[in-house]
């Protein structure tokens, strides 16, 4: 069986899963999405509801799927890095102990990010990190860490069933999804719908180091498609695998293309951060009236924005650069602006009724 003959998408409504199932989709086979909902965002998609924390839910959804590859691309936000690491790594050992239960499975790529080189959000760019850019050779930090007890439960799991795998370090990922908890195209399309409504200046939220650094960021079907060309090519395989855009950029450069896209006066860094958590601070019911008037489908702030995870990615004290040598070297040659990845998943936005049209 082909590894791509029957794919199994973990996480199928999320960003990366989303744009993973659209892509698998047209290259034929049978494809299952797994998710908590039990829905899929792409027609094509068989359908599979469980928990992902309980493992007799999994081993249900499961039987006799006949998975030929799984894309992992889902984790749970605990309270604690060590309920992360119970969490999130228990996840991975059950979905493919039961993905696995029928001996098909012949290559899983795992979904992390760039956490792995920067620490756990306990102790986030704490402490000795690696230089820039990152590079997949660099040594895990002394630190608990939920991606690498993903990483042992995925290699601990290859060597029982004799699969290949890839893992796939994103950095912060611009995509499509509703509802999903980190979404940052969706919050700034969001926050500058309130600033509209409201007169205020679509104001950077976040640090100087953001603000006058070098970046880069991870557009979902980028990541897709990496993951997709890891599966099917040997020389990506057992490998830890950098995915980012091949673009670098400042905040000080981008910020304003995002403004003009979204129809808002700019305003770049002053002397502090002002993070979108502050600014939208009791806006729920702003975004309530815009949903109503407007015919949106999702009237709960809370729903379509994840300010909190923007204002991290923006906020930081440190510089993240990301190096693809490794991929490229081993035959991945995708390319992606990352303003065109913004422009894309903001036209979609507004087109699906999930943010005012701008204009």
């Amino acid at each position: 069986m082909h590894a791509l003959s029957r794919p199994l998408v973990v996480g199928v409504t999320g960003i990366a899963g989303h744009a993973l199932a659209e892509r698998l989709a047209v290259r034929g086979g049978h494809l299952l999405g797994l998710s908590r909902r039990g829905t899929s965002p792409v027609g094509e998609v068989e359908a599979l509801h469980a928990d992902l924390t309980d493992p007799a839910a999994l081993q249900e959804a499961l039987a006799g799927t006949r998975p030929s590859s799984v894309f992992l691309t889902a984790w749970a936000r605990q309270e604690s890095e060590e309920e992360n690491i119970r969490v999130n790594g228990g996840m991975v050992r059950d979905v493919l102990e039961a993905a696995c239960a029928e001996g098909t499975v012949e290559h899983v790529a795992l979904m992390t990010g760039l956490k792995h080189y920067l620490g756990p959000f306990e102790a986030y760019g704490q402490g000795t990190l690696p230089e820039t850019p990152f590079v997949e050779t660099e040594p895990r930090l002394d630190a608990p860490n939920f991606y690498y007890a993903q990483e042992d439960e995925l290699f601990a799991a290859a060597a029982r069933h004799r699969f290949t795998w890839s893992v796939h370090r994103a950095h912060t990922v611009v995509g499509y999804a509703v509802g999903n908890a980190m979404n940052i195209a969706s919050s700034l399309a969001v926050y500058a719908a309130l600033c509209r409504e409201t007169g205020r200046r679509f104001t950077f939220p976040g640090s100087r180091q953001q603000w006058d650094g070098l970046t880069d960021m991870s557009d979902a079907g980028q990541v897709a498609d990496h993951m997709i060309w890891a599966t099917e090519s040997p020389a990506a395989h057992d490998q830890a695998l950098n995915v980012v855009d091949g673009d670098v950029f400042r905040w000080r450069w981008m910020w304003p293309r995002l403004a003009e896209l979204l129809h808002v006066e700019p305003e770049g860094f002053d002397d502090k951060p002002r993070p979108l958590e502050e600014q939208t601070a009791g806006m729920a019911d702003v975004w309530a009236t815009i949903a109503e008037r407007e015919g949106l489908r999702e009237s709960r702030l809370d729903h379509v924005a994840s300010f909190w995870h923007t204002d991290g990615d923006l906020g930081r004290d440190i510089e993240c650069l990301t190096d693809m040598s490794r991929s490229r070297l081993a035959g991945f040659t995708g390319y992606v602006r990352t303003l065109d990845a913004f422009a894309r998943v903001f036209d979609r936005l507004a087109a699906d009724r999930v943010v005012p049209h701008p204009g």
